[in-house]
């Protein structure tokens, strides 16, 4: 471990002096007429200050272009724009096309991969990527066969790749990278292969590694010092990666880390979660399975980990603790803290402050939350932080081939990766959720290499004894831990929220509805049916002083994967093939860009 650290501190020296080398992409953020960034800022908020286009003339929007992409299958994430260039991405092949605004969308240059297609049978739930970035003249794409290429934003040439997996093993990749300072973060997909996740930080300049951070095994492998990196306020202690797992079960542990990245540069701290222990039967991985299912804040330049907090301790349901962490500043008890906000997958949303890592709330953003009572919220606790599990929803304690029924929510969670927005005028959070529960039926598995590692069937399905629907869309005070509106969905809400300064928050539907409402009230101010389901992500900017809204539609995903895909057996897709198999009667595939703006 001083090795570790001394190399730590070494890293940091040598780095100190390039700590301001994305001052240019800082800026490409701040300016409210770009969209620099997947996820709107380094904080998540997802929130623009354009407010051309706002609550009292929303309503006359009209499309102003389109763009096919020609690809089908799910489009997740949304374009970036860099003054008068559109960088717009594709599922796989992940083609990336660069589009001239100040020349009809011309297109300039087309990056197209050649990847082999066997990495698509490897690749859970669609063949999905959440974009791609830029900074210092690069739009940066993680491939899906891992492959990690910088490419010049100019003329499409690729400057610099470099592999960050193998697919052979189950390794693959769906998420976008985080460009920060001079690195640029990736993560891994790959949990229900075995794979152990891990989180790596490549130079920006030539695209050499910098650190890597796995989510489990030894510490010089997660990067922690035992005495300084806390859970709860506590040092984590020797071999904190290893100890909660039976023998060497770590190796092939997963928590791999496909969601969504933030930071605080102040701190020099990045935020993230990690995924589902491997497998899904937990009777055959005892012990909480550290650090699966857990938020990490770690440091930019070092990658050493200041803070975890694991959420769901020896996971029993695959609740990857993957959604993306939003950074607000917001008064508590009088005094202004550094907060930070997570919409987990396991129904529970939390807020912590993102500095120490201290647990402020743990509330259920869905009522219909029943595997769990709630979090011990007393620190005096043994059981501090941890869900009180109810027994009758316990696949464990009901045992492997034995059905648990009416578990909510589903696996793929009260909300997936698709990201929330935060608005800070009402400081409230727009969230867009699922509202799905599940039959669970655990099996015993085998591992092997670059095979699926399962170990459960899943029947998914609408909660019982509520609006009929999948989804539901809702403003969620992070303060008080409490839901304002929420607004039934026949479908679950797949697409990403974007907050604006007109007072409007929109988001797009499975069926294939762009929507805008009130920031205030919920109210419905607008919709528009696009081609094909929505589970892109909303975002605005302007050109020649004119405010346009952009959303990729193209269905698919976990929650359309069966239309994606063209699969029919209810189980398929881990169960979700049969829960949205209602979904054919309303949209088809498709893939395009959609642009909206108010007639001149």
């Amino acid at each position: 471990m001083k090795k570790l650290f001394a190399l730590a501190s070494t890293i940091a020296l040598c780095t100190a002096t390039l700590a301001s080398a994305n001052d240019g992409l800082v800026a490409e953020i701040d300016n409210p007429n770009h969209w620099a960034i997947q996820t709107g800022d380094y904080k998540n908020q997802r929130y623009s200050t354009l407010d051309e286009i706002n609550k009292d003339n929303v309503g006359d929007l009209q499309v102003a272009w389109t763009f096919s992409t020609g690809v089908l299958r799910g489009h997740e994430g949304s374009p970036l724009v860099i003054g008068d260039m559109m960088y717009l991405h594709t599922p796989f092949p992940n083609i990336v096309y660069a589009l001239d605004l100040a020349n009809e969308g011309r297109i300039k240059w087309k990056y197209e991969p050649k990847q082999d297609p066997d990495v698509i049978p490897v690749m859970c739930c669609d063949t999905v990527n959440r974009g791609v970035a830029y900074a210092e003249g690069k739009i940066f794409l993680h491939q899906a066969d891992t492959t990690v290429v910088a490419l010049n934003a100019e003329t499409g040439e690729v400057e610099w790749s470099v592999v960050n997996g193998d697919p052979a093993k189950g390794e693959t990749n769906t998420a976008t990278v985080l460009p920060v300072k001079d690195k640029v973060i990736v993560g891994i997909s790959g949990g229900e292969f075995g794979v152990r996740g891990s989180v790596t930080a490549y130079n920006i300049a030539d695209g050499s590694l910098a650190w890597r951070a796995y989510s489990m095994g030894p510490d010089e492998d997660i990067l922690v010092d035992p005495e300084k990196t806390t859970h709860l306020g506590k040092p984590v202690g020797a071999d904190s990666g290893t100890n909660t797992w039976e023998g060497d079960q770590w190796m092939i542990g997963g928590g791999t880390t496909w969601g969504w990245y933030s930071a605080d540069l102040e701190e020099n701290l990045m935020y993230y979660g990690t995924g589902n222990p491997s497998t899904w039967n937990p009777a055959q991985r005892p012990g909480d399975n550290r650090w699966s299912m857990t938020i990490m804040a770690r440091d930019i330049d070092t990658g050493v980990a200041k803070w975890f907090y694991q959420m769901t301790p020896h996971d029993e349901w695959d609740y990857d603790g993957i959604n993306e962490m939003i950074l607000t500043e917001q008064e508590i008890d009088g005094e202004t803290r550094k907060l930070l906000t997570h919409f987990d997958r396991n129904g529970l949303a939390y807020t912590m402050d993102r500095v120490s890592g201290e647990l402020l709330v743990a509330e259920k953003y869905d009522p219909v939350v029943n595997w769990t009572t709630g979090v011990d919220m007393d620190p005096s606790s043994d059981t501090y932080g941890r869900p009180a599990v109810v027994a009758q929803y316990s696949t464990e304690q009901n045992g492997e081939d034995v059905n648990s029924t009416g578990i909510c929510p589903a696996a793929l969670g009260t909300k997936d990766q698709q990201p929330a927005a935060y608005s800070p005028k009402t400081q409230l959070m727009y969230v867009p959720t699922n509202h799905v529960c599940m039959d669970y039926e655990p099996f015993r598995v085998s591992y092997a290499a670059g095979q699926p590692y399962v170990g459960a069937t899943l029947a998914m399905y609408p909660a019982p004894d509520s609006h009929g629907g999948m989804g539901n869309f809702i403003a969620w005070d992070n303060i008080a831990g409490e839901i304002k509106w929420s607004l039934p969905e026949q479908f679950s809400v797949w697409s990403g929220a974007l907050a604006t300064a007109g007072d409007i928050v929109f988001y797009g539907t499975l069926e294939g509805y762009l929507k805008a409402v009130d920031a205030e009230t919920g109210e419905e101010l607008y919709r528009f049916r696009t081609p094909s389901g929505i589970i892109g992500n909303v975002m605005t900017y302007t050109h020649q002083g004119k405010q346009y809204i952009g959303i990729l539609s193209g269905v698919g995903g976990w929650a359309g994967i069966g239309l994606a895909a063209g699969l029919t057996n209810p189980n398929d897709g881990l169960g979700a093939v049969g829960g949205y198999a209602a979904l054919s009667d309303y949209t088809a595939l498709g893939g395009q860009l959609t642009v909206f703006a108010l007639p001149d």
